[in-house]
């Protein structure tokens, strides 16, 4: 656990029609000529996952998931449900902790699927356990993010793909040291009509506009919120400075009188 938690952050959330995974790949040291690490991956049409951790980890389960599918409809000749082959995932995975010839997956990952039940997202562990979530965050700095989601976990049954997307884009927000950008995040979407895809850069540059927009009037209401109470404090404080200078001078002046009338 201790390297999915020095994993860059990443989150996913749930719809009634969609599941949006959004990852902050800021992770490597990424220049003009290179790129940071990709953390989203496509296992099947109808499945994506996002992971943190060790990315060798990570791409070498993401082949035995997308082996599993094609297996699966092979046999089958029809999707695999997302919930067998997490369940698969965490029986592998659960596997290494009992043995000694090889050590425990140092990934958790953050599965995406829709079959027909609805959307699912579910979280695996390196331990081999797993669990199914609404919303969910993991890796380093992510407990502000779990905050944020669950604030507002409520609403994002009803929420469209875009909304959803803004949602999971101010949950990673928080977690992200720089500025976010078409570089440093990744998005991928799957709904129950469209395949699971990973948003381009000319996609992703609308919602971090928004994201950006939306802090400017955040720190704008904030500021006027600072300023009213400002002015506030000026008011108490001029209010108390005023009765104190009335009151002692009225006693000042009582006392003297009554000291001078009777002695």
């Amino acid at each position: 656990m201790n390297a999915v938690n020095q994993g860059s952050a990443c989150c996913g959330l749930r719809s009634k029609n969609a599941v949006v995974l959004v990852a902050n790949k800021e992770g490597g040291q990424a220049d003009d000529l290179s790129e940071h690490t990709e953390k989203i991956f496509a296992i099947d049409k109808h499945i994506g996952i996002v992971v943190a951790g060790l990315v060798a980890d990570a791409r070498y389960l993401s082949k035995w998931m997308i082996n599993e599918c094609l297996n699966h409809s092979w046999a089958f000749e029809t999707p695999i449900n997302s919930g067998r082959l997490v369940t698969a995932l965490a029986d592998k995975s659960q596997v290494y902790t009992q043995k000694s010839e090889k050590r425990p997956y140092g990934v958790g990952l953050l599965v995406a699927g829709i079959d027909k039940t609805g959307p699912h997202l579910y979280q695996t562990d390196p331990s081999g356990d797993f669990f199914e979530f609404e919303a969910n965050a993991m890796g380093n700095r992510s407990q502000s993010a779990r905050t944020y989601l669950e604030k507002n976990f409520e609403a994002f049954p009803d929420c469209s793909v875009d909304e959803l997307i803004k949602h999971g884009m101010l949950a990673i927000k928080s977690t992200a040291q720089d500025p976010l950008s078409t570089r440093n995040v990744s998005i991928g979407v799957v709904t129950k009509d469209n395949a699971f895809r990973l948003l381009s850069e000319e996609e992703l540059r609308p919602h971090i506009e928004a994201v950006k927009d939306e802090e400017v009037e955040a720190a704008e209401d904030e500021k006027k919120e600072d300023e009213k109470e400002e002015k506030s404090h000026s008011r108490d404080w001029a209010y108390y400075y005023y009765y104190y200078y009335y009151y002692y001078y009225y006693y000042y002046y009582y006392y003297y009188y009554y000291y001078y009338y009777y002695y």
